[in-house]
């Protein structure tokens, strides 16, 4: 049983999934300090009342806190969009970029060489 855990832990879909997530967690709080420490205080001026995450309707019910997130959220899914975009472009034009023919081995070489001799 651990041999067989070993072996799906170290596929190359786990190990993958591992390292995705780990840079999601650091490129997450990348986003949230830009939103925190560059948007926000742009925006808050311009809201009546300064910090709009700090906007509570009734008692507890933290809609500003609510939007903050929502806002966190656009930012990080636009931002993998255009990377995801990008990646896509890069790969069309390898794709798009033929590819050169292959040399063949050296002994294919050389029968070819010696067909072509006999036909004369």
């Amino acid at each position: 049983m651990l041999k067989e855990f070993k072996a799906f832990a170290m596929r190359g879909n786990v190990v993958d999934l591992a390292v995705g997530v780990i840079i999601g967690s650091a490129f997450g709080k990348i986003v949230a300090s830009f939103v925190g420490d560059i948007i926000m205080p742009i925006i808050n001026p311009i809201v009546p009342g300064g910090d709009w995450r700090a906007i509570e309707v009734g008692s507890g019910i933290k809609l500003g806190n609510f939007m903050g997130n929502v806002l966190d959220f656009l930012i990080v899914a636009f931002v993998i969009f255009l990377m995801i975009r990008a990646i896509n472009s890069t790969k069309k034009k390898e794709e798009a970029a033929p590819a050169a023919p292959v040399a063949p081995p050296a002994d294919v070489a050389l029968l070819t060489e010696i067909r072509d001799l006999l036909k004369k």
